[in-house]
């Protein structure tokens, strides 16, 4: 891949991510690269391409950085209450009434 192209797929990624508000994991499955090369290619490579793109593209990773935390933690809770539902459905789906003892 010679410089420009690079240079576009940089600047493709740049525009991609502001334009659809997306994280650098799927910006990095849209582009079919690994998530170290989108970071280095938007943190540090797209500064000396391009440094007004640059800065705003920051801000939307710094944002997404700020919020990782509730999105875990949100992410979490809705897994425990899927699992807690299910546990409570298998104990309900019986078709036949359940006796304790012989």
């Amino acid at each position: 891949m010679n410089n420009y192209d690079l240079d576009k797929r940089i600047i493709d990624m740049a525009h991609y991510i502001l334009d659809n508000h997306t994280t650098i994991r799927a910006t990095a499955k849209q582009f079919n690269i690994s998530k170290s090369t989108v970071h280095i290619d938007l943190s540090v490579k797209l500064r000396y391409i391009n440094p007004a793109l640059h800065a705003q593209v920051k801000a939307l990773l710094d944002e997404n950085f700020s919020v990782k935390h509730i999105h875990g933690g949100e992410s979490t809770k809705h897994k425990y209450a899927q699992l807690k539902s299910k546990t409570e459905d298998e104990f309900l789906d019986y078709d036949e009434p359940y006796y304790f003892g012989a």
